[in-house]
């Protein structure tokens, strides 16, 4: 299994807008984040989690020809805007499949009301194929998915986990019968926000704690704003099984 780090910054992504912090004005490649998402792929399988507003640059960037679904974890918009760029796939392929919680689907059919549309639907909207998913696992091609859930703020999100693989984002905070079906992974990827508290993502020191529990062999951090630092500095205080992971990251499970 190959994993592509298609995006790794926060909600505004860094450099942000108009933003004079020193790590804004890097000129260190790995300091350069888009909107957080992933690409997964076995065999001849790929699926994204997550298709913020960069999607379209992100499939571009990877050179990305086919997709075979999207799994989401959330609604919030830097998780959900690039959903109108599956257009290009659609065309090739016809309905996208999608993976996603009633609550979710729901917030995607207001949000993206032409691509649902039944009747009188615009002749250039791309169509999905609707997957609704619980707190349960299902499978995709060979491989048995397994959703986490957590809190982000008073937010259910989804994290999943993928044969020895686990991706999760936007965590505040896990129940310990969700935590049993992570451990032991080979490896997880986990938000690190910012070194100060947030009232809705783990900090550094909270993701490391995560991370310390879970015992992966190793662990990527994600969903990183401009105020974690550089991503060189940062790189170096961390234990040796854990990385900050940067856009165009790719690894191997």
């Amino acid at each position: 299994m190959k994993v592509t780090f298609l995006g790794t910054g926060t909600s505004q992504g860094i450099p942000v807008i108009g933003s004079r912090h020193p790590v804004c004005l890097s000129t260190d490649p790995k300091d350069s984040r888009l909107r957080t998402s992933v690409l997964i792929e076995w065999e001849d399988n790929k699926y994204i989690v997550d298709c913020g507003p960069d999607f379209r640059q992100q499939m571009l960037r990877c050179g990305c020809e086919k997709i075979d679904g999207i799994l989401f974890t959330h609604e919030h918009s830097d998780h959900v805007l690039g959903l109108d760029d599956i257009r290009p796939f659609y065309f090739k392929q016809g309905n996208i499949s999608i993976y996603a919680h009633k609550r979710v689907l729901k917030a995607l059919k207001k949000r993206f009301d032409y691509i649902f549309e039944t009747e009188n639907k615009y002749p250039g909207a791309p169509s999905v194929s609707i997957q609704k998913i619980k707190n349960k696992p299902f499978n995709l091609a060979d491989v048995k998915v397994i959703p986490v859930k957590g809190k982000h703020f008073k937010l259910n999100v989804f994290g999943f986990r993928f044969n020895d693989f686990c991706y999760t984002t936007d965590l505040k905070s896990m129940k310990q019968k969700e935590k049993q079906k992570i451990k032991g992974v080979k490896v997880l990827v986990v938000n690190a926000l910012r070194i100060e508290a947030h009232y809705s993502h783990f900090n550094l020191e909270e993701a490391l704690k995560f991370i310390e529990e879970i015992q992966p062999e190793r662990a990527f951090l994600t969903h990183i704003s401009h105020l974690l630092g550089f991503h060189a500095e940062v790189e170096k205080q961390l234990p040796e099984n854990v990385f900050l992971a940067y856009d165009n990251l790719e690894i191997s499970i």
